[in-house]
């Protein structure tokens, strides 16, 4: 079973973490499974970019982005070359290193 290595983030999980994942189960989705609130606006339906997220490690292994994925990250803040919405990067069978980025585009985040 894949590995996702989330790094330190100051506010989503400040000593960093590492989960297990599903093969096919998204970066996003693996995450707030174990408690690192990830923002996600647009309810994981690729329509922002809250939940930008850069794989430092392990990203070859992803299925390449779909343009529309392509067309949102243009949007992010702190955009690389290996930028992924995490509501679309499915985990496949190599271990992950995920860092989430310290901001959004997002003005305000609702609970």
């Amino acid at each position: 079973m894949p590995k996702i290595v989330f790094l330190p983030h100051t506010d989503l999980c400040p000593e960093g973490l590492v989960v297990e994942a599903q093969e096919g189960e998204t970066i996003l989705n693996a995450a707030l499974r174990n408690g690192i609130e990830i923002e996600h606006a647009c309810e994981k339906s690729c329509a922002c970019t809250t939940c930008h997220c850069i794989v430092r490690e392990g990203f070859d292994s992803l299925d390449e982005s779909q343009e529309l994925e392509d067309d949102m990250l243009d949007k992010a803040w702190g955009l690389e070359p290996e930028s992924r919405l995490s509501c679309q990067a499915k985990v496949a069978d190599e271990d992950l290193v995920v860092e989430i980025p310290r901001y959004t585009i997002n003005h305000a985040r609702e609970h």
